[in-house]
This record gives structure tokens, C-alpha cells and sequence, in this order.
């Protein structure tokens, strides 16, 4: 065994007093806590080949702002008991939408149609939910808190809950140069935090620039998709999807009957039940085709599984009503005509409409 001598005791002693010394005063020293202001920086965010979105003028992105919306999209508190966000309904692995018919709420009750996926909403022109019953992004994020068949809670409440944590009053005032936590600035936070979920990375959007090729079959099926039906040459008639689903955003910003049901047995008026208007009966917001392959089940009660099932109701499934839309009307006597070859390149084009890092962007996760 090795002996110490007195003189390594000695030299040892006095380093282990130094050591806690400097322990001491590391101890001691105060604590320089961060200094909490509002910050105004703008958000930036690329959008691909789309148009600029129009941003409402009173509500920019900003870094902050942005960040405050991504912590209540995921935010748990926002519901009565404590386990269901606006993430538990829209899931970034299936493009912000929901796989089941239609989502359960806090009370273990099913809502009354699909939720519909969240992304582009910054060129979204034509109000929002099925019937557009919210004008803004910002009216749409409080509804689903106060509906007792979702989140089932009171704003009163939440903004109590919210209260009472740190964080949320430091990412209030850095947003908005105030700990003061309302409705509407939560409301304003969520618009800038969904308004930058951004989805333009598929493989179609790479075909536009030349960056991929498209297989025969998806080549075929994007041909057949943008073509027009026409009865009178059948070896030329297209499925006309894009009546419907135009670019960039593959949707039209209307509402429209897509001959679901007839007018004996329409349950659900649609766009009727915020205009007051017998011309709407029926309508419902036509959705955006993008990521349609992540986004089943599909219609507005979620009736069909897969792609396969929606191309056959198009194709010779179309329910007469007094609403229905008068370019599907045209289709009803011969239907799209399409072949099972025709269905099989129109659903391998639709997957190309899929933005392949859309449901891994670690900007859009959660962020807890």
C-alpha cells in the first residue's frame, strides 16, 4: 500500500478546502435569471412555389407568437379534464387529421363529423370547419374547446389553468408584451402557430420543378385526374377531379353537395345551417387533396375507408338531390366511366400529392 507522507496530507487538505470554497461561493452567487420582454421577430417560412399568403394585416408571424400557438396546439389544459389537446384530433403523422370516423371527446363521446387536417391554412379563403360556421383561424381554435362533445371546457377556465403556470406567462408577454392572458390572444397565438403549418415537400411539387419523374401509372393518373369527363369520346373523358381540387392547393374554396345523400335522407344540411340559405342544403367545404393518403377516412362523416371506396362513389355512386352539384349532376346517366386500371393511376397519382416530411417537422411536434 502506498504511504502518504505528511506533506500529501498537507497538499491534499488544502486542496479539498479550496474546493469547497469555490463550491461555497458558486453557491452563493446569485442567480441571474432570464429577462422576459416582449419580442417582435418575424417569423419566416418557406411556401414553395404557392403565392404569398395573404397574413391578416392584425396578426403576423412572429418567432414568438408562433411558438406561444404550437404550446396550446398541444397543450392538454385547454380541456376539462386535463387529457385531450388540439393535437389529441389532429395528429401530425396523418397531416394534422384524425384516423378515426370522428374524434372522442373528454366524455367518451363521438363529435358529428371527420375532423378535417390542418395545414395551408395561411391560403385557406373561405371561412373553416365543413359548414364554414368560422370566419377567421382564430374563431375556429376556441370552438373546439367549448364544444361539449369535444373539449368540453370554459375560456374563463382555461385562461385560470393557464394562470397559474410560469411558462405560459412569459411566452404570453414575449408574444405580446404582456403576462395578460386572454381568449382572444390565445386565439390570435394558435391562428399564427397553424397558419405556418406549411405542406408543399411532395412528390408531385418536385414533378413541377423537374427535381422527380412520375411513374407510368402516376403519370397516367395525374392525366386522367386534371382531364374533363366527356360522354361522347369515352377513350378521352378524364375523371375531372380537378372541378374540384385545382392547384396549387388542390381545392377551390367553395362549398358544394357531392351527392352523398339524397334530400329524403340528408341528416346533415351542411353549409345550410349557417346561411339560412335552401341553396346550400347539403354543401359542405370541398377539402384539400394534399396528403390525401394520410387523411382516411374521408367525407365529411368520414363514410369512406379508403381510396378505392371515394373513386367508386365518383365513379357511378352519386345520389340525385336537388343541390348537387350541377358538374357531377352531368356525370350521373354514363358515371366517370373509369376502368379499375383508370381508379389504380388516379390513387397512385393521389399519393404523390403526399409531402413526405410533413409528419416528422420537428417545427410542427410537440413541443413538451
Amino acid at each position: 500500500m502506498m504511504k502518504i507522507g505528511f506533506v500529501g496530507l498537507l497538499t491534499i487538505g488544502v486542496c479539498a478546502a479550496m474546493v469547497m470554497a469555490l463550491g461555497a461561493c458558486r453557491h452563493d452567487d446569485p442567480v441571474i435569471e432570464e429577462l422576459v420582454g416582449y419580442d417582435g421577430s418575424p417569423y419566416s417560412f418557406s411556401y414553395g412555389a404557392f403565392p404569398a399568403p395573404a397574413i391578416a394585416s392584425d396578426n403576423a408571424l412572429t418567432v414568438q407568437g408562433v411558438k406561444l400557438g404550437r404550446m396550446l396546439f398541444y397543450e392538454t389544459a385547454l380541456s376539462l379534464d386535463g387529457n385531450m389537446s388540439c393535437a389529441s384530433c389532429h395528429r401530425q403523422e396523418h397531416a394534422f387529421s384524425d384516423t378515426t370516423r370522428f374524434s372522442i371527446g373528454v366524455h367518451g363521446l363521438p363529435g358529428k363529423r371527420q375532423a378535417m387536417g390542418v395545414f395551408n391554412m395561411a391560403w385557406n379563403e373561405n371561412n373553416f370547419f365543413w359548414d364554414g360556421r368560422a370566419e377567421l383561424l382564430r374563431d375556429q381554435s376556441l370552438k373546439p374547446i367549448q364544444d361539449s362533445l369535444e373539449m368540453a371546457e370554459t375560456l374563463d377556465h382555461v385562461v385560470s389553468k393557464l394562470n397559474g403556470m410560469q411558462a405560459y406567462r412569459d411566452q404570453f408577454t414575449r408574444a405580446f408584451g404582456s403576462d395578460e392572458i386572454t381568449p382572444l390572444k390565445m386565439s390570435l397565438a394558435m391562428e399564427q402557430f397553424m397558419n405556418s403549418i406549411v405542406s408543399v415537400e411532395s412528390k408531385y411539387d418536385r414533378y413541377l420543378t423537374g427535381a422527380a419523374a412520375l411513374t407510368e401509372s402516376e403519370d397516367r393518373g395525374r392525366e386522367l385526374f386534371f382531364a374533363e369527363y366527356n360522354q361522347f369520346f369515352p377513350d378521352e373523358s378524364g375523371a375531372d377531379c380537378a372541378h374540384c381540387h385545382s392547384p396549387k392547393n388542390f381545392e377551390n374554396d367553395q362549398y358544394m353537395n357531392n351527392g352523398l345523400e339524397s334530400d329524403a335522407s340528408l341528416l346533415d344540411v351542411g353549409r345550410l345551417s349557417v346561411t339560412n340559405d335552401p341553396a346550400d342544403r347539403g354543401k359542405m367545404k370541398v377539402p384539400s387533396l394534399r396528403n390525401v393518403a394520410l387523411t382516411a377516412p374521408y367525407m365529411h362523416d368520414g363514410r369512406f375507408s379508403t381510396l378505392e371506396e371515394v373513386l367508386d362513389h365518383y365513379n357511378s355512386g352519386l345520389v340525385a338531390s336537388s343541390t348537387l352539384d350541377p358538374e357531377l349532376e352531368n356525370t350521373r346517366g354514363t358515371g366517370l366511366m373509369l376502368s379499375d386500371q383508370d381508379k389504380q393511376d388516379i390513387i397512385a397519382f393521389l399519393h404523390t400529392l403526399t409531402d413526405e416530411v410533413l409528419p416528422t417537422r420537428s417545427e410542427f411536434s410537440d413541443p413538451f
